[in-house]
């Protein structure tokens, strides 16, 4: 596996939370960059050694609501 994707999404009590696409891998942080160093060690916890991926993908989704 080369790449990695992760849906990055605001999380309701504040912070993000982070699903791998494909993989159980769900990690959090209570910012962007947090998040990032949490991604990183999340994967390397979840492959063995020499088979994490190489690119980690980050999707960041941000949703907001307008109302008329």
């Amino acid at each position: 596996m080369s790449e990695i994707i992760f849906l990055v999404e605001e999380a309701d009590e504040g912070g993000f939370t982070a699903r791998a696409v494909g993989d159980s891998i769900f990690t959090e942080g209570d910012s962007l960059e947090e998040l990032r160093r949490n991604v990183r060690e999340a994967v390397e916890c979840h492959f063995d050694e020499g088979q994490a991926p190489k690119v980690i993908r980050l999707h960041i989704v941000h949703e907001e609501i307008l109302t008329a």
